[in-house]
């Protein structure tokens, strides 16, 4: 997945099938969560090179 980021625009483009199905699926719940004014929150913390993913949490 690419990962573009331009001001507070933020781009992802999916690289693969199985990519296009889950940016679908993340697309899905964050249209959700607008609709039910929730919100994505970081869990933890992320560190290039140390951490494998940065994670978050909808509240």
């Amino acid at each position: 997945m690419e990962i573009e980021l331009e001001g507070t625009l933020l781009r992802l483009k999916p690289e693969s099938d199985k990519e296009k199905e889950q940016l679908n699926q993340l697309w899905t719940i964050i249209i959700g969560c607008v609709n039910e004014g929730k919100k994505l929150v970081p869990v933890g913390q992320y560190i290039p090179g140390q951490s494998e993913s940065a994670n978050f949490n909808i509240e």
